[in-house]
């Protein structure tokens, strides 16, 4: 099961530059840099990260709750692994806010 998440998370990983770089790729070399774009590429990046491995916890978690059978240990790991999603998605939300916020008071 670890070999399995391990691989989806070095996917998603590996998918989101190139994807990223491939819509990019039409519009070629520029001399100009866009910080509002730099800054929106990051933070979509960043979220999208974040909220992807939240979303893997939380599927291993209710995993891990369902496979527990009744195990005190296993349930209160199953719970741990909630709480760590849980906290994934709260510093996504952060990081994204983080950005909006140096994007918004420093750029303009």
């Amino acid at each position: 099961m670890k070999k399995i998440i391990l691989s989806l998370t070095l996917l998603g990983l590996i998918a989101v530059p190139v994807l990223a770089s491939a819509a990019l790729a039409d519009e070629g070399p520029s001399e100009d840099v866009d910080i509002d774009a730099t800054l929106d590429n990051v933070r979509n990046l960043v979220f999208g990260a974040f909220l992807f491995f939240a979303a893997i916890m939380l599927i291993w978690a209710g995993f891990s709750f369902v496979t527990a059978g009744g195990d005190a240990t296993k349930a209160s790991a199953a719970r741990e692994k909630v709480l760590y999603a849980i906290i994934g998605i709260v510093v996504a939300v952060a990081s994204a806010g983080l950005i909006q916020f140096v994007k918004t008071t420093i750029v303009q």
